[in-house]
């Protein structure tokens, strides 16, 4: 994976949060951390980045993000539901301002006629907000999967940013 790929929008990202005196934290699982990674690639990111939580387990989004376990048993680990509590669990657990949540099944195993290979949930959860998400079945390999969600939750991370003031 070239982290190099996502710079524009990671700097416009550190730009709009920095004007806003603003932090981002992220939770990720199906990613595995490379959201943290790419942001962090960046120079100067430690302005803005708070920090990134890899939940790759259910026990791990349950302890760390606080994505209560019935939650999980009811929807799936890979539902905007858990999607959002991800963000918003990272949101409270490192006082940031923005957080953003990946979720989903990057393959070649995992899916199901439901949920197929491909499934990603997303959130973006903001201070004083409500978290917003998305599902999107992305085609490809799991390397394919895996930066089409970090593309994917970045636009949408500057995008939410900048429609704030």
């Amino acid at each position: 994976m070239v982290l190099t790929e996502f710079k524009n929008t990671v700097v416009l990202i550190g730009e709009a949060l920095v004007s806003r005196d603003a932090t981002l934290t992220t939770v990720e699982s199906c990613t595995g951390g490379g959201i943290a990674c790419a942001l962090t690639a960046v120079s100067g990111s430690s302005a803005w980045f708070e920090r990134g939580f890899v939940t790759y387990s259910n026990e791990a989004k349950t302890e760390l993000a606080g994505v209560p376990s019935t939650l999980i048993s009811e929807f799936g680990a890979v539902s905007v539901e858990v999607a959002a509590a991800m963000s918003n669990g990272g949101l409270k657990a490192a006082h940031s301002d923005f957080a953003l949540s990946v979720t989903g099944i990057a393959g070649p195993d995992g899916g199901s006629l439901k949920k197929p290979v491909g499934t990603v949930c997303f959130g973006w959860s903001f201070r004083n907000g409500e978290a917003e998400t998305e599902r999107i079945v992305f085609s490809g390999d799991r390397c394919q999967v895996r930066f089409k969600t970090i593309e994917h939750a970045l636009q949408g991370m500057l995008k939410r940013i900048l429609c704030r003031h």
